[in-house]
């Protein structure tokens, strides 16, 4: 716990403010209070969550105190970062019903034992008027104008709540609260965390350093990760679901996931040499999105669950065989109408089709098997003793046994 953990709490970062101050409060010789805060507004933990909380795991290996700030109050508000329209506010019990399900996933990542979990309704959801007006005295409509997604909304003409302005103020109480040194967040976060070293200085603390990670880009290859886009990946998918993603990421992203949901808090050299082996040809980019794949899945469910999954998915994709796990899964009663079942009708109550005319498309499409023979249009409607005892298959990961 000293200077010498420097170029491990600085590896796969994106920006440390100020970049000289981490070490000289690595050499105070006491544990630091590092804060990573999280609102919960969606149920899963992604891959891009998961790149800021394995670095406050490297602090708290470090022998650093872990504050992990839970925003049920701050959720309700909404974090402004990157919108380009006013959030709709969340209630408390959707808030409060994230909140459970996200703190099993954290402790995947974060040891719990060395983990001080604060939730920031205690602090601020008391607040008075008086308080209040401190609080917005601090700073000026100008400071907040800084921000670019503010800048750019304003310079646009869309409306900014003044509810929006006060969420980096009341980010920035937590870390008066909890006497933060260290605030790590996203490379999204750096006005809030900014604006934390303000309010400290507001009230007689020495300010926090501000440590930011890079944001990983979705499955689309295009904008960051993110649940409300659904181009996620969540650490608790199951394997076969994690590994398929995972190897249909773009090429060109392989060494930026490598970094960012595997190498940084372990080897950095790895994706280094990774990308310099995708460079010059000398890797092939599917092989090393396997091993990536296989890597990833053994980090959140266990050695040889990676090995696992790539054999199921080479059994499915590869050599086009049925699993031999698929779910047996009844014909529903409203499937079935004068003893016949209508496929596309079938395929939406199992949940693998969103809608009658999506399931007809993949049909037509010839996306959909029996015993891994395509059904043909004249096929949409079949009798029921034709079905039972069948694997139906849609796409290339939906299977049910029909019974």
């Amino acid at each position: 716990m000293g200077p010498e953990d420097l170029p491990t709490l600085l590896a796969g970062s994106a920006e440390v403010v100020p970049a000289e101050e981490l070490g000289r409060k690595l050499s105070l010789g006491r544990p630091l209070r590092v804060k990573l805060g999280l609102d919960p507004t969606a149920p899963v933990v992604t891959l891009g969550w998961a790149v800021v909380l394995h670095k406050l795991r490297q602090f708290q290996d470090a022998g650093h105190t872990a504050v992990l700030i839970v925003g049920d109050f701050t959720a309700q508000v909404g974090d402004p970062s990157g919108k380009t329209e006013t959030r709709s506010r969340l209630s408390a019990e959707e808030v409060r019903g994230y909140a459970e399900r996200l703190l099993d996933q954290f402790w995947k990542i974060l040891d719990p034992e060395r983990t001080e979990v604060r939730y920031n309704a205690e602090w601020l959801e008391p607040m008075g008027m008086e308080a209040i007006l401190r609080l917005t005295a601090s700073t000026t409509v100008a400071r907040m104008l800084e921000r670019d997604d503010f800048a750019k909304r304003y310079a646009e003409g869309r409306p900014i709540s003044i509810m929006e302005f006060l969420y980096p103020l009341l980010q920035g109480m937590d870390s008066v609260a909890v006497e933060a040194d260290v605030e790590l967040g996203g490379s999204d976060q750096t006005f809030n965390l900014l604006v934390g070293r303000d309010l400290q200085r507001a009230y007689e603390q020495e300010p926090q350093v501000a440590l930011t990670t890079p944001l990983l880009v979705g499955t689309d290859g295009v904008q960051k990760m993110s649940q409300s886009l659904g181009n996620y990946i969540g650490i608790t998918d199951p394997p076969d679901d994690m590994f398929g993603k995972l190897v249909r990421v773009p090429d060109e992203l392989i060494p930026t996931y490598r970094l960012l949901a595997l190498d940084f808090f372990r080897d950095p050299t790895e994706a280094e040499r990774v990308e310099k082996g995708l460079a010059d040809g000398s890797l092939d980019p599917w092989q090393e999105k396997r091993r990536l794949a296989r890597e990833v899945v053994d980090l959140y469910h266990g050695d040889g669950a990676g090995e696992a999954a790539k054999v199921r998915f080479d059994r499915v994709h590869r050599d086009h065989e049925v699993p031999d796990d698929v779910p047996e899964r009844q014909i529903p009663p409203d499937a079935v109408r004068d003893g016949a079942v209508y496929l596309p009708r079938l395929m939406v109550a199992l949940g693998l089709a969103d809608s009658n005319s999506r399931a007809r498309k993949l049909i037509e499409q010839r996306g959909v098997k029996l015993d891994g023979r395509a059904v043909s249009e004249l096929e949409l409607e079949l009798p029921v003793a034709q079905l039972r005892g069948r694997v139906l298959q849609v796409g290339r990961r939906g299977f049910a046994r029909l019974r």
